[in-house]
Order: structure tokens, then sequence, then C-alpha cells
């Protein structure tokens, strides 16, 4: 029944590096975690190095995947443990991997107890959503898709807050539930495809008429959309983000939200392009609601965690806006916005962290007068706040600005609605960094904050570089991805049954 051909190439190493990571770091055990510490670091950061060549050796000019491996799994059904990776899913990885090192580093004092757990859980986790943005593969998909959901479960229930059972229940039982009708939609797919769960084969397929493409958008849409999380089953993500540590809301906000706009990227655009169409007026609607309610939402709270996860949720309308708007711009935009948004929440939830390692509150009136006695937090809190704000010259100003032309390109009153959250998200945030950074002083415990520790300056340092670099000199990104989108476009565009609008019912 397994019989296997081909080989590992250096994407298998990629994916599977830090899993093996994680397997000595438990071996390493809690009695010695200076050892487990260090192999966590060596092998997260021999993945990031590992992860380079994959953008130094990427052919930019096609849109084909590359650094592809196939090897027979199990032949009886098909199922091939398949990999390869385009402009689309190679930033994302990068990513991944980049952020993972960090939140090693960043973990190195905090964490007091279960380190080796901990660590390894973090790199079975990077492991896992490095396959899922690799595997072409449904079967293979679907592993490392519900896999991932169990390290991140233990992170957020034993190292969370007060809170955490509920969170991670909540956060599994929306995720697991949302994925189920996905696994139901690739054995219809794997029926109609001649037996096959080739990923790139279903992009092929052109006999699929409308009502099948309606199940199977329904199906996608239901797992992508709590992924993302898109209104209204996003309740999940303020909940787990509060409690979660530092480290498991970095990773949920800036890898594991991406998810699920990849998936639309993935499956849903290029395999049902007519059911895509008919209902993006109502992805379109619950985009714009995203952005302008949930921005308004976020400026009610008191909560900076908290705070930043509504953040989080409007600045993914901004993303699932730009896929439906079936344009290069717009989905370019989205794009960038992923991998800004990885940078900018990322950073951000490590700045409360920061904060709340010393204080051990993320209440924006326990603080005030922060700059004063810790001027260099203050200063690189202040470039994450700008980004979140979409200031020019930052990552988040580069994605926003493409996918408002984007949707300027198909309606000029997505692109205003659009253009409001620039405004709501200066009121949130800025709001915010007022409140904690300046003002006077009048709590004696935040006039004895001692500034940022070395491997502080070095998580928020790096990510600041990179803020910077992005909102100046996105080309490289562009460059990349750009083939992939228009071969994404095409086949989200030139394929209609019929064209129907859900918001007018007009055929």
């Amino acid at each position: 029944m397994f019989t296997s051909i081909g080989q590992f190439d250096q994407l298998s190493f990629v994916i599977w590096l830090p899993i093996i990571g994680a397997l000595l770091v438990l071996a390493a055990g809690n009695k010695r975690t200076e050892i487990a510490k260090k192999l966590a670091l060596g092998f997260s950061f021999g993945t990031f190095l590992l992860s380079l060549p994959l953008y130094f050796r990427f052919d930019k000019s096609t849109a084909d995947f590359q650094f592809t491996e196939h090897i027979q799994w199990v032949e009886a059904f098909n199922i091939n443990y398949s990999i390869g990776i385009d402009g689309i899913s190679l930033p994302l990885i990068l990513l991944t991997t980049f952020l993972t090192v960090l939140v090693v580093i960043a973990s190195w004092k905090v964490i007091k107890y279960r380190v080796a757990h901990y660590m390894a859980a973090f790199l079975i986790l990077e492991g896992l959503m490095i396959g899922v943005f690799s595997a072409l593969d449904a079967v293979l998909f679907y592993i490392f898709w519900e896999g991932m959901l169990i390290p991140m479960f233990l992170i957020i229930g034993i190292w969370g807050g007060l809170n955490r059972i509920y969170a991670t229940i909540k956060f599994f039982l929306y995720t697991l539930l949302g994925s189920l009708l996905m696994l139901v939609a690739f054995l219809y797919l794997y029926n109609v495809s001649n037996s096959s769960f080739d990923i790139q084969q279903w992009h092929q397929l052109e006999e699929l008429s409308y009502a099948p493409q309606a199940f199977l958008f329904i199906a996608f849409f239901t797992a992508f959309a709590v992924k993302v999380p898109m209104v209204p089953v996003h309740t999940w993500l303020p909940d787990a983000h509060v409690e979660a540590p530092t480290g498991g809301s970095v990773i949920l906000a800036a890898v594991m939200l991406k998810m699920g706009a990849y998936g639309f990227l993935r499956f849903t655009l290029p395999i049902v392009p007519d059911a895509s169409q008919a209902a993006s007026g109502v992805i379109i609607a619950l985009s714009l609601i995203a952005i302008v309610y949930i921005a308004l939402v976020a400026l009610a709270q008191t909560d900076m965690k908290k705070l930043i996860a509504y953040s989080s949720i409007s600045h993914m309308g901004f993303v699932t806006l730009g896929f439906f708007i079936f344009n290069v711009n717009g989905i370019e935009g989205a794009i960038v916005q992923m991998i800004s948004h990885g940078f900018v929440s990322g950073a951000l939830f490590l700045c409360v962290g920061v904060l709340y390692d010393r204080l051990h509150s993320r209440k924006l009136e326990t603080y005030g007068g922060v700059a004063h006695s810790m001027p260099m937090f203050a200063a690189l809190m202040m470039v994450f706040t700008l980004a979140n704000v979409g200031l020019p010259g930052t990552s988040g100003f580069v994605g926003e600005i493409l996918v408002i032309i984007g949707a300027f390109q198909e309606n000029a009153v997505y692109a205003v609605i659009a253009a409001l959250t620039l405004i709501l998200g200066a009121a949130y945030t800025l709001r915010m960094y007022k409140r904690v950074i300046y003002g006077k002083i009048t709590n004696e415990a935040v006039a004895a904050l001692k500034d940022l520790e070395p491997q502080e300056m070095i998580t928020l340092g790096l990510l600041a570089v990179l803020v910077l670099l992005l909102g100046v000199w996105p080309f490289p990104l562009l460059e990349v991805m750009h083939p992939s989108v228009e071969l994404l476009v095409d086949q989200a565009t030139s394929t209609k049954l019929f064209s129907f609008s859900f918001i007018s019912g007009e055929v």
C-alpha cells in the first residue's frame, strides 16, 4: 500500500528540520532548559537560513511551481507527498521561518516552566505551517492544516492566561468544525477528477457546473473565513489572543491568520471561479464591515492585546477585499498586506509582551509616560504604530494603497469605504500609543521601568528594519509574486458559466 518514488529535496528539509529539532529539544528535557533553548534557537535559525535560498534560487519570471517534490505515498488512493512553491507561498514561508526565530529569542527569559515543551511546540508548529504553504496534494494539505491546531492548542492551553481553557476550546472548535466541510469538498473533487488529490490538477477542472461550484465555495468559505477570521465568525480571535502567551499571539496573528487567506488563493479562486464571482458582492460587503465596524470596536478597547486583535481583524478585511475584486493590484496589495501585517501585528504583540512582563498588566490605564523611562522602546513602538496606521514609508501603506487602487478600478465606493480604515486605524492606534507612551508618569512602577534588554532589542529592531524596508522598497516582494498573481487572476476571471450577483440578483 505504501510505496515511494522520488527524493527529499531542499523544501522538504525546510519543512521537517524544525520538527526534527523539536524532538531533540524534547529529548533535552525541562531539567536542561539552557540546552533546550539553544537547540530551539539553533534549529529555528537553521531553518530560516535554509529557507533563504528558496528566494534567491526562485525563478521570478514564471508562475510555475518550483522546488517540487513528488513521492508516492498511499498508492491505493493516489495520495502523494507532493510539495512545491510559487510566488504566493514563498513570501509566507519566509515570514514563518523568520518570525519563529524571533519568537524563540523573545521567549528566552520569559518562559519559566516547561521550557523544552514550549520551544518544541513552536518548532513543530513552524514545520506544519510551512507544510500548509507547500502542499500540492489535498490530503497532505489537510494533514498539515489540522495538525497545526495541536501545538497551538497546547501553547494557549498550557502557557496562556487565566481563561486559557475557554479560549483554547473555542479556538479549537471554531477552526476544526470549519475545516470539516473543506474535507468533504476535497472528497468531492477527488471523485470528479479521476481519483486525484492533486491540487494543480483541480485548478484545471473545466466540467464543474454552477451547482457543485456553489457547494464547494460554501465549503471552502466556511473553512477559510473562520481562519482569517471574517465577520461574523471572528469572535474566537480576541479571546485566543488575550489568553495566549506573547509568542503564541505573534504566530497566531502573523502567520496562522494568513492560512485562511492563503486557502482562498490556492483553492477558492482558481477551482470555483464562477461561484467566487457570484459571491464576490457578499464577500466584499463582509470585508468592508470588518474594515469599518471592527475598527470602531477596536476604538472602544482598554486591553492592549484585545485592541490589537480587533485591529488584526480589520486589517485582514483589506486582504479579503483585495482578493474578491479580481484584479492584479487588489490581489498583490492583499498579499503585501498579509506580509506587512505579519511584521506589524507580531511587533505590536511583542511590544505589549515587553510591558506585560514588567508590570503584568495590559490595561491602558496602568501606563502613561513610558517614554520617560523606556525611550528606546517608545521609539520602536512608534514605528510599528505608524505602520499599523498605514503611514507612507512603512509596509502598512504599500499593501493598503494597492488594495484601494484595485478597489477603485472595480468600484469607487469600495475604495472610499476601505480608505476609512486609514482614519479609524489612526484613531485607535494613536490613542493607544498616546495613553501608554506619552503624558506624565502617574504610576511609580512605570517610573521604575528599565528599557529594552538585548533580546528585546534584537527582535523589535529587526522587525522595525523590515517594516521600513518593505515600505520604501517593496519591489523584491512584488517581483516574486507578480507572475503567480497574473495567472491566478486569469484563472479566477477567464471562465464564467454566467454572471450572477448575490446582492443585486441580476443574471
